[in-house]
């Protein structure tokens, strides 16, 4: 994985942790692993779903998938699809054949890719295949390639986009506002679990974060996990739990209690507090995640369109 430079999607703690703490109900978890001699040079993990659409977008774009089995690859925890390879993308063809050998096995109807970024070497790999995508959903990010601190970020925005989110942290410290960043072995996941499950059911994603294995999840990723929490005044109105790989910062999930005191959004000291934190830690992308787009396109972000590639098995 690290060698073929996958995201952190792709690396042994979130699929362990996804196996000790599936988000979303699993039939089977399978691992293609294609070697050449005794040599690893790909892998792909693959999940057999029945209920394989928990954000509403899969069924919307393939209609006649619809409440059939799926063996799907990646998770929708995941929304960048890849084949992590060291000798390159010619090893898609192999992968596609044992993914349709895997699904025969496992008796799915469908088998494929979901959250393939649009014009990604990935993508562009599938298509020269014969395997059309259809769109799924978007995902926002921001270069922070050369950008020094927080107002150096701030600098690049719009004015009015800037003046907000300055005038916004302002109110927030005046209504007793304060962040913390913490080890996901010190945060609050007892509170902030429910908060991201109720945010969730807000976009109609009720239920991608189960109170009953969220907080085993966040736990098992270890120090890939940063929380960032948000209280007024002792009480939880934010937090976001955000991961990390070599190049990004992923602000991976968040949770937000609209309901506070003073003239100010929680979202946006939690935004400000993620691109302080991605900073810090020296990470040239900005991952914001999907939904939300009026935001974040205002605050610096681009769109990447994501794309489903499902075959019948």
């Amino acid at each position: 994985m690290h060698a073929a430079g996958a995201p952190v999607f792709y690396e042994h703690a979130y699929l362990d942790a996804y196996e000790q703490a599936p988000l979303t109900a699993i039939d089977a978890f399978a691992y293609l692993v294609v070697r050449r001699g005794e040599q690893a040079v790909a892998v792909n993990p693959m999940y057999l779903q029945t209920a394989a659409d928990p954000l509403g977008c899969l069924y919307t774009a393939y209609p006649e998938a619809r409440d059939q089995p799926a063996l799907l690859s990646h998770t929708w925890h995941c929304y960048d699809a890849h084949v992590p390879s060291t000798i390159g993308i010619d090893v898609v063809p192999t992968v596609i054949n044992a993914m349709l050998r895997t699904a025969s096995l496992f008796r799915a109807q469908w088998c494929g890719f979901v959250n393939v970024r649009r014009g990604s070497e990935f993508g562009q790999e599938l298509r020269a295949n014969g395997l059309p995508a259809r769109h799924l959903v978007d995902r926002w990010a921001a270069d922070l390639t050369g950008v020094t601190d927080y107002e150096h970020y701030l600098s690049r925005l719009g004015e009015r986009a800037r003046a907000n989110l300055r005038r916004n942290e302002r109110r927030a410290r005046e209504a007793g506002v304060t962040t913390e960043v913490l080890p996901v072995t010190s945060a609050s996941l007892d509170e902030i679990t429910p908060l991201c499950g109720r945010t969730a059911a807000r976009f109609e994603n009720g239920g991608f974060y189960p109170e009953g294995t969220f907080a085993k999840f966040v736990l098992a990723l270890g120090e890939r996990a940063h929380v960032i929490e948000v209280r007024q005044r002792g009480r939880l109105v934010a937090a976001g739990v955000c991961l990390t790989d070599a190049t990004r910062f992923h602000t991976w999930t968040c949770g937000v209690d609209y309901s506070v005191d003073g003239n100010h959004s929680p979202y946006g000291v939690l935004f400000a507090e993620s691109v302080r934190l991605a900073l810090a830690l020296g990470k040239p992308v900005l991952e914001g995640g999907r939904s939300n787009a009026v935001f974040k396109q205002r605050h610096g972000l681009g769109p990447c369109h994501l794309d489903g590639v499902l075959l019948r098995a």
